[in-house]
């Protein structure tokens, strides 16, 4: 698999993505904003349209685009109003759909193809693709790990933080930008519709397994890039999409450690040097060895 280059930046990339998708998602999960990834997809997806039907760069429109429906999404849960859960649907499936109409509207002769958004396209990434991706994942992992502690006790407890003196507003149009950015790096890996499964899943996995906020960034981006490497791994020698296939992977490691902690704690704990009490014996009742 290594002697091919596009194989080697397709591996380099699942790691970026890998990295720095699931530090975003342990303040997404913890704020309960999950599928908020899949929401800006959508988004996303009119700007990736406008780019093709423009002809400029479907990257850089759609972090426009994501960016701009980033914040339009915190303002409205910031103000907590009534209609919000409405304009977000409005606003996510609005941009589904324009981009799907936008799209046809590109000069003749553009090849119109969403596929690879919409599906993730690993294999095709190139030197200058890498480039991008690692400026973006240096400036995700530079807000998510460097503003850590500021945006953990923000998402914790939003009250607290502001009684603290934590700039809460801002912090949280920051994460929200970051999420932007983040849903553009992963959209050439995964694809706009599998995004989120590679923002959550990891982070639900720490939830599992973490005892503090730091060994849940940790364990989360360690599990991203496993799943991230391995999936690309298997997609390339099982000839299968990359994106569905790391995806698969995240759940699969998801299932297996929510299955282990279920054995864990159904197992019986006997504290050391005590030695476990037989069940009490009712009159009339004999109790036989087994």
């Amino acid at each position: 698999m290594l002697s091919y280059e596009f194989m080697r930046l397709a591996l380099a990339a699942a790691v970026l993505v890998g990295l720095t998708a699931p530090t975003v998602g342990v303040y997404l999960v913890q704020r309960r904003l999950s599928l908020i990834g899949d929401g800006l997809g959508h988004v996303a997806l009119l700007g990736v349209a406008v780019g093709l039907a423009t002809r400029s760069a479907p990257v850089l429109t759609a972090l426009l685009a994501t960016v701009a429906g980033a914040v339009v999404v915190e303002v409205l849960r910031a103000r907590r109003s009534t209609g919000t859960d409405v304009a977000l649907a409005i606003m996510f499936y609005g941009g589904l759909a324009g981009g799907v109409v936008v799209v046809t509207r590109a000069p003749a002769g553009t090849p119109i193809t969403l596929d690879g958004y919409l599906f993730g396209a690993l294999t095709t990434t190139t030197r200058s693709d890498l480039v991008v991706f690692a400026g973006m994942a240096a400036v995700v992992l530079g807000v998510t790990v460097g503003l850590g502690r500021s945006l953990f006790t923000v998402a914790l407890d939003e009250e607290h933080a502001l009684a603290s003196g934590l700039p809460v507003l801002r912090l949280n149009l920051l994460l929200a930008v970051v999420t932007a950015v983040t849903v553009t790096l992963s959209m050439r890996v995964l694809g706009l519709l599998l995004i989120s499964g590679l923002i959550v899943l990891p982070a639900g996995c720490a939830q599992l397994v973490a005892r503090s906020f730091r060994s849940s960034l940790v364990i989360a981006a360690v599990i991203g890039v496993t799943v991230s490497v391995s999936g690309t791994a298997v997609s390339f020698y099982a000839d299968t999409p990359s994106g569905g296939t790391i995806v698969l992977m995240a759940v699969a490691a998801y299932a297996a450690l929510t299955i282990a902690r279920l054995l864990r704690r159904s197992r019986p704990v006997t504290e050391p040097g005590t030695v476990p009490v037989p069940p009490a014996v009712r009159p009339g009742e004999v109790s036989l060895p087994r």
